[in-house]
């Protein structure tokens, strides 16, 4: 979030709220939707660490708004951060971890255990689809994204074919 954030006000100053909107109309609605209380958080802590600063912006009709800009450390992060690749092989999987614990704790089948997340993929294989059918069109970087979550899913049920196959 910290990333995304310093992304955002790259484009200029804006407060909490636009920010989070700004991320919504982004990423479309498969994306979780950001938490306002995190992104405040989230911005306080970025200032104290000199990321961006802020500036308080009096209202006549109601509380004052706070504004937020990058300093130069904050874009020198963000450069940063799109210069890194990302290498996150999923070789940490919580289900893996259950699979191969099952037989052994006497408490889980590995046969049900694939077969009930098989149907935890497909479940949301089917809503990422109707997400898909629902998303603005335009919005190609939402589409994109439920694009990418989808294949992903299908990798994974894939692998459970061949986990199937393996220990059966």
């Amino acid at each position: 979030m910290r990333l995304a954030l310093l992304a955002l006000l790259a484009r200029g100053p804006a407060h909490g709220y636009e920010l989070k909107l700004e991320l919504e109309k982004l990423l479309g609605a498969a994306y979780p939707q950001p938490n306002v209380g995190q992104i405040y958080v989230t911005l306080g802590r970025l200032e104290k660490s000199g990321l961006i600063e802020g500036e308080e912006i009096a209202q006549s009709s109601r509380p004052n708004k706070k504004t937020y800009r990058l300093t130069d450390a904050g874009r020198e992060a963000v450069a940063a951060w799109f210069e890194e690749t990302s290498d996150e092989p999923r070789v940490r999987d919580e289900f893996f971890m259950k699979l191969a614990l099952a037989a052994d704790s006497g408490l889980a089948d590995r046969l049900t255990l694939i077969n009930k997340q098989r149907r935890q993929y497909l479940n949301s294989m089917r809503e990422l689809s109707r997400l898909s059918a629902t998303e603005d069109r335009d919005n190609r970087i939402a589409q994109l994204l439920i694009e990418g979550a989808m294949l992903h899913l299908q990798a994974d049920l894939d692998w459970l074919e061949r986990c199937q196959e393996e220990l059966e």
